[in-house]
């Protein structure tokens, strides 16, 4: 990242063909829309193409096909796999050669073979047109399919580069008021900085605008990763200030009226946007002291101190990977082992203590137990779909739930919660499990994490159509034997980490 292109997040135009046009049509309709639609010079267009290998032959014909629309053989490039093939998704499933456009923005080349497969940033790669016309088995072979499909993609903001005649897609409208922004609460010049700190958080606040809070599982994770990197970069620019929320609320501005959601979550976005920086600025002073203390007269990194910084100070791994290559140090691998580690301590620890969170299984927990099935599901209608469950204790008196959530409960939110939950008791929902293997299970949008805690096969436990989990039991046969539901005390145990203590009446 930082580079004149490349994006976190970024618009892709497309389209697609099931079995109704495959090579021919696909390159004739990219080479018409790019030259005749947009007006794009065809002498500033280079197209690579398969070179083929043991598994797929050369990809002569679309070589053949760009010859006859006037791309001359000197600006068509044959690559292997890494440039021109796309796929599977997995292990197996549809796969296939692709060719790609690129176009000559006009800068001096990096050396005399310097072609589209450089990274000088001469030449712009536009459109793909992918071309699944194999099938990769579970042995390793590539089956022709019976039906040739074709995708293609086609970068927005590489489009409005080209079309605007800039150097960069940090240069074009879409870019331009963020970039304007964070110049001028900056003091320090770095243009590779000044670049992630825009991406970063434009990336941040369309994830935001669509509910997820920061959090270090899912996409919270990816959320939290991107904005504290802006952060750390925005130091580099010399940025002291809490300034994430100034140019959310630009990009916000700037958006707005193709995206009406982000006006919507305005509130939203610059709350969590905020939270995020002020959480993340202590640590990060601390941790970069811890660093640069630890790090002196070292050329390699200890996986150790690697999640030290992780763990105590909240950098994820990127992040020191980065800190490692900024200050020509390299990284001691064994990051994940020690991860591994510490989980693996953790489970042993909370299993040893709780019992898998249940005190017994008699009549009094099994009824609990039910019951915080319908309290998870009724957090996440009134706190949003990204609550988790992070921790549960039962005993005979009553139920503890513990979730990610950053503030506290209000009365109204709590009397809400208890409201659903009632009221799924008194409908008398009937509660039933089937067994089924842990993808089978998600695929279906049963609630469970930590996939690795799992065997083969999994009871998926539904409570009527309101909740479906993964769980072991036990639980009621209806909700009409629970009672009334009612919550007690609600506090924070950690920073992010909600406590709910509830009973049955």
């Amino acid at each position: 990242m930082g580079d004149t292109t490349h994006l976190t997040f970024f618009e892709m135009l497309g389209n697609w063909s099931l079995g109704d046009y495959f090579k021919k049509e696909a390159i004739n309709y990219s080479y018409e829309f790019l030259t005749k639609y947009l007006k794009l010079n065809p002498e500033n267009m280079h197209v690579t193409c398969f070179k083929g290998d043991k598994d797929a032959p050369k990809d002569e014909e679309s070589a053949k096909i760009w010859e006859s629309l006037g791309i001359p053989k000197e600006r068509i490039y044959f690559f292997g796999k890494k440039e021109n093939w796309w796929g599977p998704a997995g292990n197996t499933g549809p796969c296939g050669p692709d060719t790609e456009m690129f176009y000559d923005i006009g800068i001096e080349p990096c050396n005399e073979n310097c072609n589209p497969s450089c990274n000088c940033g001469k030449y712009v790669e536009i459109w793909n047109d992918v071309f699944m016309q194999y099938n990769k088995t579970a042995n390793g072979k590539y089956e022709p399919l019976k039906q040739k499909n074709v995708d293609t993609g086609f970068g927005l903001e590489r489009a409005a580069m080209i079309l605007q005649n800039k150097k960069t897609i940090y240069e074009t409208e879409l870019f331009e008021p963020i970039v304007k922004k964070i110049k001028e609460i900056s003091t320090k010049e770095n243009e590779r900085s000044l670049r992630i700190v825009a991406d970063h958080l434009r990336a941040s606040t369309f994830i935001l605008a669509e509910q997820v809070h920061p959090s270090n599982i899912e996409q919270g994770y990816v959320l939290r990763r991107l904005i504290r990197r802006a952060i750390r970069h925005g130091k580099k620019l010399g940025i002291e200030d809490c300034f994430t929320y100034k140019i959310a609320l630009t990009i916000i501005n700037n958006y707005n009226q193709d995206y009406p959601e982000l006006e919507e979550n305005k509130d939203f976005i610059l709350e969590e946007i905020k939270k995020e920086e002020k959480k993340f600025e202590n640590t990060l002073k601390k941790g970069l002291r811890v660093f640069k203390k630890e790090t002196k007269n070292l050329k390699k990194i200890p996986k150790e101190l690697a999640f030290k910084l992780y763990q105590s100070y909240g950098f994820p791994l990127e992040m020191t990977q980065e800190l490692a290559k900024e200050h020509n140090l390299k990284l001691e691998s064994g990051f994940e082992d020690e991860l591994r580690k510490h989980q693996e301590l953790s489970r042993k620890a909370t299993e040893g203590k709780f019992g898998s969170g249940l005190a017994d299984h008699s009549e009094e927990v099994t009824k609990l137990h039910t019951a915080t099935h319908l309290l998870h599901q009724a957090l996440k209608k009134v706190l949003g779909k990204n609550i988790q469950q992070k921790g549960s204790n039962i005993t005979k008196e009553r139920l503890r739930f513990d979730f990610n959530y950053d503030k506290k409960l209000t009365q109204e939110e709590i009397k809400e919660i208890e409201k659903i939950v009632n009221k799924k008791i008194q409908q008398g929902l009937e509660v039933t499990f089937k067994e089924m293997s842990y993808d089978k299970a998600k695929e279906t949008g049963a609630t469970g994490l930590f996939a690795n805690k799992y065997g083969d096969k999994v009871k998926v436990y539904s409570v009527g159509d309101f909740s479906k989990e993964i769980c072991s039991g036990p639980h009621v046969k209806n909700t009409k034997e629970l009672g009334k539901f009612k919550i007690v005390k609600e506090k924070s145990i950690a920073s992010g980490i909600r406590r709910i203590r509830a009973v049955l009446k």
